[in-house]
């Protein structure tokens, strides 16, 4: 086979139209997806420009500098973690806590161990654990003692006395 210098410049120059346009779609795609990394990392509308016109103007190099200098966690990325720390705060609110010595203590503890606080008072009718500040229980509608009760009668009060003779 014999080399023709025209076919040999002819092929240089087909080789050379495919690489610029390969280089030219690289440069294109790399300020693309620069600018939607940016746009998932970032709110303001001046740092995506900046960034894409970083990677249009200094192309391979600038998106060297863009990958050194972006934020670490995309938008979305901040958002669950948001969500995760105040899911912790909560749970960490939600835990009851004794009232005299601000120690953690459970749902089911009529005393505090440690201070020997008060927490909770059992139902006279179903034992059921009330809150100190409850006067009926909301498990069976039983008022705590001492309690009135509404629309009674004199004769239902005083049915429950014992009368003591002299």
């Amino acid at each position: 086979m014999i080399l023709d210098p025209t076919s040999l410049s002819g092929f240089t120059l087909v080789l050379t139209g495919f690489a610029g346009a390969f280089l030219a779609a690289l440069w294109v795609a790399l300020v693309i997806w620069t600018y939607r990394d940016i746009r998932a990392r970032a709110r303001d509308r001046l740092v995506h420009i900046l960034a894409a016109a970083l990677v249009a103007i200094l192309n391979l190099p600038g998106v060297l500098v863009y990958l050194v200098l972006r934020p670490p966690r995309t938008l979305e990325e901040e958002y669950q973690q948001t969500l995760e720390e105040e899911a912790l705060l909560q749970s960490i609110e939600d835990q009851t806590v004794c009232p005299g010595c601000e120690r953690r203590v459970r749902e089911d503890w009529l005393v505090c161990p440690t201070c020997q606080t008060k927490l909770r008072k059992p139902c006279h009718q179903c034992g059921k654990l009330m809150e100190l500040s409850w006067n009926i229980c909301p498990f069976c509608g039983t008022p705590a003692p001492g309690m009135r009760k509404e629309g009674g009668t004199i004769e239902e009060a005083v049915s429950g006395l014992k009368v003591e003779n002299e």
